[in-house]
C-alpha cells in the first residue's frame, strides 16, 4: 500500500477508507460502528492517516463518535482534521475542538451555518470555512477540495460517514478507495455505500491495480478508482 499523490493540480488525491461487514454494513441499526474491524487494521488505518496531508469526516461520524482523528498507532504527524458540517451541529466539546486540537481543526460549512455558531468555532481556534452549498443545501465537496488545495493541501483521506462515503463516490471526487472487510454479519444496519445513480452494471465503479492484504481476521481491498459515468436520470 502505497501513499496517495496528487491527482491533478487542481484539486488534491482523494483516499477513500472506511471498514465494513460482509454484508456492507458500516454500522448498526443504532449507529454503533466501533469496532466493525480489528485491532491489525485499526492500525493500517492510522498509518494511512500519516500519509495524508488532511482527513475529512462528516458532522454525523464526530456527534456520533466523537474521535479525535489523530495518528496514535502508528509513526508518523497528524493530519490536518476537515469535519464536513453544513449547519455547524457538531458541539463545541467535540474532540477535534477541545484540549487544544481546535487549532488544527478546520469546519466546512455553507451559508445555513448560524454565524454565532462560526465564530464560537473560531474563538476556540478552529478554521470555518464557508463555501457554497450543493442543491441538497450541503457543502460542495469540488469546492471543498479546491479550497483545501488553496491551501497546500495535496492528499487526502476520506472516512466517513455513509453520507460522506457517498457523496464522494457519487461526485466522482474518490482516486482510491481502500475497504477493510471484517468477518461479520449484522443484517440491518448502516450501508456503508447509498445511491449512486447507477442504473446500469456497465458503469459500476471499477478498481484498478488491486491488491487484497489480511490483517487479523479482516480482509483490505485497496485499488485504484477508474473513470466512470454516472447515470443520474
Amino acid at each position: 500500500m502505497s501513499a496517495a499523490s496528487p491527482r491533478s493540480s487542481q484539486r488534491p488525491s482523494v483516499t477513500l477508507s472506511f471498514a465494513q461487514t460482509l454484508d456492507g454494513r458500516i454500522a448498526t441499526i443504532n449507529g454503533n460502528s466501533q469496532w466493525i474491524s480489528g485491532p491489525e487494521s485499526l492500525r493500517l488505518t492510522h498509518r494511512l492517516r500519516s500519509e495524508h496531508d488532511a482527513i475529512i469526516v462528516g458532522s454525523g461520524t464526530v456527534i456520533a463518535d466523537n474521535p479525535r482523528l489523530t495518528v496514535r498507532l502508528a509513526e508518523g504527524r497528524d493530519p490536518l482534521r476537515v469535519v464536513v458540517d453544513s449547519r455547524l451541529r457538531i458541539p463545541l466539546d467535540a474532540s477535534v475542538l477541545s484540549a487544544g486540537a481546535a487549532s488544527g481543526t478546520v469546519i466546512a460549512v455553507t451559508r445555513h451555518a448560524p454565524l454565532a455558531r462560526r465564530e464560537a468555532v473560531e474563538r476556540q481556534g478552529a478554521t470555518v470555512l464557508l463555501l457554497q452549498d450543493d442543491p441538497d443545501g450541503h457543502v460542495d465537496l469540488a469546492s471543498l477540495l479546491a479550497a483545501l488545495g488553496d491551501r497546500g493541501i495535496a492528499s487526502v483521506m476520506v472516512e466517513g460517514g455513509a453520507g460522506m462515503i457517498t457523496g464522494f463516490l457519487r461526485a466522482r471526487l474518490v482516486d482510491r478507495l481502500v475497504v477493510t472487510v471484517a468477518p461479520k454479519v449484522l443484517g440491518r444496519g448502516i450501508d456503508g455505500v447509498g445511491d449512486l445513480g447507477i442504473s446500469d452494471l456497465a458503469r459500476a465503479i471499477q478498481l484498478t491495480d488491486v491488491t487484497y492484504e489480511q490483517f487479523g481476521d479482516d480482509i483490505v481491498i485497496d485499488g485504484r478508482v477508474g473513470d466512470v459515468e454516472i447515470d443520474d436520470d
